[in-house]
């Protein structure tokens, strides 16, 4: 049973119209309806108020819920997952290592070689970005409780969400920053040694 249809069932069970039980959890009665046709979900505070007004816990409310989401969970999701983290980390090493020995021993073939490297590292990392919108996952925190086949509570997915955008810039300028560096290592090692 989901969330939408446990609150429905609740407030049918109780004998209260949307509308009572909005006035109740300090809600609009559309946000009711879209809460039981699944079209959003309650916050941590609605979601306490709801079962104080059906007189059951927090658990009871939502443990259908969560046992679901963890079966939905696919096993093989995380496995491709960890197998698309290593070939993608191997992929960005060589991109980064051999850039400049490609470029300066293999010229125009290397070049493409090194282009070729690049093109497969942009498609690993496409697939792993499909991967992760499936199961809805962006920060570390949630790759992490995805790949030991566990929820987030609530709280803690809000938390998250917010901190993506800010995560996506860090990464993205972290990132660059240590791809700079590894380039001017490699081009000041392979200067030296040839």
């Amino acid at each position: 049973m989901n969330i939408g249809s446990k609150i429905k069932e609740c407030r049918e069970k109780h004998g209260l119209s949307q509308d009572e039980l909005a006035s109740k959890v300090f809600v609009s009665r559309q946000t009711i309806s879209n809460w039981e046709n699944n079209k959003n979900c309650p916050d941590i505070k609605s979601l306490t108020l709801l079962g104080n007004v059906f007189h059951i816990t927090l658990d009871e409310l939502v443990k259908d819920d969560v046992e679901k989401m963890k079966a939905n969970i696919d096993e093989n999701e995380i496995k491709k997952f960890n197998l698309l983290g290593y070939i993608y980390f191997l992929e960005l090493v060589l991109v980064v290592v051999s850039a400049y020995p490609l470029a300066k021993f293999a010229d125009s073939l290397g070049i493409v070689i090194w282009i070729s490297l690049v093109i497969a590292a942009f498609a690993t990392a496409h697939y792993a970005e499909k991967l992760k919108k499936r199961n809805n996952i962006w920060t570390y925190k949630e790759i992490l409780a995805f790949t030991e086949k566990r929820q987030l509570t609530h709280d803690e997915s809000q938390q998250e969400l917010g901190k993506r955008v800010y995560q996506q810039i860090l990464i993205a300028i972290l990132a660059a920053v240590l791809g700079f560096a590894a380039c001017l290592v490699i081009i000041f090692v392979f200067d030296k040694l040839w």
